[in-house]
């Protein structure tokens, strides 16, 4: 089989890797049979080839589309650039993509909608998703109940449906949660990844990132360990077995 191209955001080591074992895991997958590239400090091969993929799975990370240049760090500037470099032959193409979290803001400018935090920002923890008409007919979603639970941390948002998209998945909090361009480019703004136990390790991570008060990192952890989180995973795995092999 092709193996799948993983793409990663994350600059902290022990984030990468936690979010890597977390693809593999909910997405059914063997290591052997992914690419995997830290953008942070790997550039894409010149001669990359998509058609000797399977599909693209795009992570998240810490840095927001939405910051200004000059509020971006060197790292961050240079995993954006390598991304969006990708981007056009992904949706021209319709090449089987699921982006998460990062990868909907980054799918949704590049297709030029607004990405900011004026409004739609989510806290760490659980948030209730609902499938959309168009999500309840969508192969991904067919077999979810209408209403699930999956665990979110943002703080930009997709602000309007991008050109081109179908609404997919909403939440009373940010009403883009998931969004399918063409018929293979998915992206979450929710982490299909997740779990508690690997939320527990972010929370850890990026306690002084801006998403919360570090003071409330041991309640958030202990919210997260008493949610009920296990439908996002199989939006993750189904998409693996939608397109192993293609």
């Amino acid at each position: 089989m092709k193996p799948f191209l993983i793409l990663q955001l994350r600059p902290e080591t022990d984030a990468s890797d936690g979010e890597y074992e977390a693809f593999l895991q909910k997405g059914g997958l063997e290591a052997g049979h992914t690419h995997r590239i830290r953008l942070d400090s790997e550039p894409v091969p010149a001669d990359l080839d998509l058609d000797s993929y399977s599909g693209v799975i795009v992570g998240g990370g810490p840095g927001c589309v939405s910051d200004p240049p000059e509020k971006k760090s060197p790292t961050d500037r240079r995993i954006e650039e390598a991304i969006f470099a990708l981007m056009p032959q992904i949706t021209g193409r319709d090449i089987p993509f699921m982006g998460c979290c990062y990868g909907i803001g980054i799918l949704a400018r590049h297709l030029g909608a607004e990405v900011g935090k004026q409004r739609y920002g989510e806290p760490i923890g659980a948030v209730a998703c609902e499938r959309t008409t168009e999500g309840r007919h969508d192969p991904l979603l067919a077999a979810l109940p209408d209403r699930f639970d999956a665990f979110v941390g943002h703080k930009e948002a997709v602000q309007e449906l991008p050109e081109g998209c179908v609404h997919l998945l909403a939440s009373d909090p940010c009403p883009f949660q998931m969004i399918r361009y063409g018929r293979n480019v998915y992206a979450t703004q929710f982490h299909p990844e997740a779990d508690a136990a690997v939320f527990e390790q972010r929370i850890r991570i990026y306690r002084d990132h801006g998403y919360f008060n570090p003071a409330d990192a041991d309640r958030l952890i202990a919210d997260c360990h008493a949610q009920s989180v296990d439908m996002p995973e199989r939006i993750l795995r189904g998409f693996v077995q939608a397109y192993r092999g293609r």
